[in-house]
């Protein structure tokens, strides 16, 4: 079933009006959700028409419809992409074998955690962004930021779904804590510590959304190759919505960087002082800024080395990217990885068995990917004639979870004393000094076509539409 019902309560295409005990529990958790939204959802919002894209379909062409909706009143659903005749687990000792329509004992709680801890992020980054709207820095930006707001919060739907109709009592459990964590709270923080950061100014935001959603797309990516056929489905509808989610980080700080070059050349000034005081963000702040993103995103993948990775992997629950298109058995017993690690004062590569070191395998797809869109910020600069470039710091750079946990080491992968780090943190993260000159600049700009000064306007609108659009209305 790939059309979705808007008549439903809640809109799905999964046929929920057929389990009533589903339904009615999933109807009793919809208020909850509505009030952690009206608490912890964007500030101020509410009463906005924003242009919205909602999906109406699950289908690759023509799958969402645009129009100005009030958030609160955004119907969030269940969307499954379509079910592929007789799909087999491709890896792990299962391969060949029908994927499960239902969840294996024996799997149960290693994919309840799989579900809560992917299930968790998405409102927490809703929570970490809740204050944006109030410094967008034009209608175009509040927009696109309101739009990764409601996905995310289709995306937790996702996985409550998957948690009250396979899990029983502990899934409903599950996904009423899920509404009780909040991102930075002392006492019942988010489960993986990027979601508990602040998301402070709009920088931070498209970097957020350039690095740690490209995390998710590798996550779900790996999901999506699951064994567990429900789980894979709800994943490959999710990485249709999260592609935009990407598109706004990489053009925001492109953006960002096009309109500080501009300037740049206007006054024929490089010095970041001078450069700052044009009102502009410098690119030396702008690596500082990618440098904290970046690592703080590869921390997501979790250890260098790990069982419960082999073991989720063994067990047909969670994939490689691309897992398909790899050339291999799709088993990995008796194939190895090359890991980094510190030996006698340096980093020092090491083989290790390939199934402990899925992490790694995802993580350095994650950089691979990342240095691309890094690559195509420096054609930005290159384009203005200017010597400078930025760039990805070295894996190993300001890690903390891992084997690098407790290791200092520069951009470049130097092992440093505690001393040397001290010296040169500054240049390497941003500053309390940097994250203030930033909010600084952080004025709401709300007249339709308008930018703030330190940023360039969009090459195009959304949907086709022109730049200087309604995209926003504030009643």
């Amino acid at each position: 079933m790939s059309s979705i019902n808007y008549n439903d309560k809640i809109p799905n295409n999964v046929n929920l009006s057929e389990d009533k005990t589903l339904q009615r529990a999933l109807e009793h958790w919809q208020p909850n959700y509505l009030q952690w939204w009206n608490d912890m959802g964007p500030n101020g919002s509410n009463q906005m028409d924003v242009y919205l894209r909602t999906a109406v379909s699950t289908t690759p062409e023509g799958w969402a419809h645009f129009g100005h909706v009030k958030m609160p009143d955004y119907r969030w659903g269940i969307f499954l992409a379509q079910a592929e005749n007789e799909r087999k687990i491709n890896f792990g000792e299962e391969k060949g074998r029908a994927a499960w329509q239902d969840v294996p004992g024996e799997h149960r709680a290693n994919l309840r955690r799989i579900i809560v801890t992917q299930g968790d992020t998405e409102p927490a980054s809703v929570e970490q962004q809740r204050h944006l709207g109030l410094t967008a820095p034009s209608q175009y930006d509040m927009r696109n930021l309101f739009q990764i707001n409601v996905e995310e919060g289709r995306h937790l739907w996702a996985m409550v779904y998957l948690l009250h109709k396979y899990f029983g009592r502990d899934g409903r459990e599950e996904a009423e804590a899920l509404l009780q964590r909040n991102s930075g709270d002392q006492d019942n923080p988010r489960i993986l510590e990027a979601f508990n950061e602040e998301t402070p100014d709009w920088l931070a935001f498209y970097m957020f959304t350039y690095f740690t959603d490209r995390d998710g797309k590798f996550q779900l990516n790996a999901l999506a190759e699951s064994g567990f056929d429900p789980l894979s489905r709800t994943c490959r509808f999710m990485l249709t919505e999260e592609a935009h989610h990407m598109f706004v980080g990489e053009s925001g700080v492109s953006r960002v960087i096009a309109r500080t070059v501009e300037m740049m050349r206007q006054h024929g000034v490089e010095d970041p002082a001078q450069v700052r005081a044009l009102g502009v963000i410098d690119l030396q702040t702008l690596q500082r800024y990618l440098n904290f993103h970046f690592s703080v995103t590869v921390d997501l993948f979790g250890a260098d080395q790990s069982s419960n990775a082999a073991t989720f992997y063994s067990s047909g629950l969670k994939g490689r990217y691309e897992e398909t298109k790899r050339d291999d058995d799709h088993l990995l017993k008796g194939q190895h990885y090359r890991i980094l690690e510190v030996a006698d004062g340096k980093l020092q590569e090491r083989e290790v068995p390939m199934l402990n070191s899925l992490n790694e395998v995802l993580r350095d797809d994650f950089i691979r990917d990342s240095i691309a869109g890094i690559g195509r910020w420096n054609r930005v600069i290159e384009k203005a004639g200017l010597p400078f470039r930025l760039s990805a710091p070295n894996k190993a750079f300001n890690r903390h979870i891992g084997s690098f946990a407790g290791h200092r080491i520069s951009p470049e992968g130097r092992v440093l004393s505690e001393a040397e780090w001290a010296a040169n943190e500054r240049n390497w993260l941003p500053s309390e000094e940097d994250r203030a000159w930033v909010a600084s600049l952080m004025g709401r700009v709300i007249e339709p076509g308008k930018m703030a000064n330190w940023i360039a306007p969009p090459p195009m609108g959304i949907n086709k539409q022109p730049i200087d659009f309604e995209y926003v209305r504030f009643n």
